[in-house]
């Protein structure tokens, strides 16, 4: 028997104080370090279990539907659960709240990581810390290969469609946002083909396939595509954002170093709230303060608008089988992507001492199981250490 709908026969309540939905979306926003398991542990702690305020079968199938869309899941569950609690007003502040600490650590941060001259410790830590990043990307794809591997129709097409996006993601740079949308469509003319059933989900790929087209001139119109495809293209979330950015702000546009961008993912790691907010470190070394907030400003939109728009139908959403059939292409594809992001990031290593670090990484994510923000804070202790003991961090 299918789950219940979310909110297909349910309105939002703007019940709720508005100032209690930024005080405690803005505690989330703050103590968020993790990335999106922890964002939907606070939420689910605060919402379901501490307040109450959501029952728990619509608040994990809030989480199911989040995960048929594109761009950061948890983000769109934070901005999903507030617009429940206090309508399109609340889905507002609660976002912002949300969001907003973790963006003024991470630029904060950028200044100093991303400046011409930095100090000789925090280029040792910028470099110890992005070492440990592939390392990084490797856990977050293992991490989601189970729950994919569980849901596959066929396990030949979910192998193809990770191998598609793992050498899409090491040879592709821009262009695999394209090859996730493929590997989506296809499996959707597979399912209908095999029941006759109607044309493919729109609402999930037609608005940004349309959107691929506009693409403007001037370094800022640049940043905002780039961090359109971050928060509009990307499925999965998280880590398949890395390789899209890589190709466009260090090989097409060459805003950054490969040294910097790995700073920058590492920042987005190791600071509080969604992952995604990697793109402002981009924006900001683009065009300075104002492209970082443009970034995050035009990657977040798209998750707004998922919930302003279709949070009455979420719902039904879950229930679709055309958006089911599109992710259970684009998912694997997307997992693939990640695993890929780590050939790139690995190539990007510019000193011999990153390879130690990054092995070290690699046993204190996977053998270990050990945090990832804590294994990103050892690497760049490490990294200071080696800088201060050479007197710099050339090979």
């Amino acid at each position: 028997m299918s789950n219940p709908p979310v909110t297909a026969e349910v309105r939002p309540v703007p019940d709720l104080p508005l100032k209690t939905v930024l005080r405690e979306w803005g505690r989330i926003g703050c103590i968020g370090f993790g990335g999106p398991p922890t964002h939907i542990k606070l939420l689910r702690e605060l919402c379901v279990q501490r307040k109450g305020w959501l029952d728990g079968q619509e608040f994990e199938d809030a989480i199911a539907v989040c995960n048929l869309l594109p761009g950061p899941a948890s983000t769109q569950l934070a901005i999903f659960c507030a617009w429940r609690l206090r309508g399109r007003l609340g889905a507002l502040a609660g976002g912002a709240a949300f969001i907003v600490p973790g963006l003024i650590v991470i630029l904060a941060l950028s200044v100093l990581f991303l400046a011409t001259s930095p100090p000789l410790w925090v280029i040792g830590a910028g470099a110890g810390a992005g070492a440990a990043v592939p390392a990084v990307a490797v856990n977050a794809g293992i991490t989601l290969i189970g729950a994919s591997w569980e849901r596959r129709a066929s396990t030949a097409r979910w192998l193809l469609y990770l191998i598609a996006g793992t050498a899409a993601a090491a040879t592709l740079g821009v262009w695999l946002v394209l090859v996730l949308l493929a590997c989506g469509l296809i499996e959707l003319g597979i399912r209908r083909a095999g029941s006759g059933g109607a044309e493919g989900p729109r609402s999930i790929v037609g608005a940004p396939v349309a959107a691929a087209g506009v693409i403007g001139g001037g370094v800022l119109a640049a940043v905002a595509w780039v961090a359109f495809k971050v928060g509009g293209l990307s499925y999965g979330g998280g880590f398949v954002i890395i390789p899209l950015m890589q190709a466009d702000a260090v090989g097409h546009y060459h805003w950054m170093t490969n040294a910097q961008f790995l700073n920058a993912v590492a920042l987005g790691q190791i600071t509080p709230g969604p992952v995604v907010q990697t793109v402002a470190v981009v924006g900001y070394a683009a065009a300075g303060l104002g492209g970082g907030l443009l970034a995050a400003a035009v990657a977040f939109a798209p998750s707004f608008a998922f919930v302003l728009v279709g949070g009455p139908r979420f719902g039904q959403i879950r229930g679709d089988r055309r958006a089911r059939a599109f992710l259970d292409g684009a998912g694997p594809a997307a997992i693939g992507a990640i695993l890929g992001s780590a050939i790139t990031l690995t190539r990007a290593l510019a000193h011999p001492w990153q390879y130690a670090v990054l092995a070290a990484a690699l046993v204190l994510l996977l053998a270990l199981r050990r945090g990832v923000v804590l294994t990103l804070l050892a690497a760049a202790a490490a990294g200071v250490v080696i800088a201060l003991a050479a007197g710099s961090i050339a090979p």
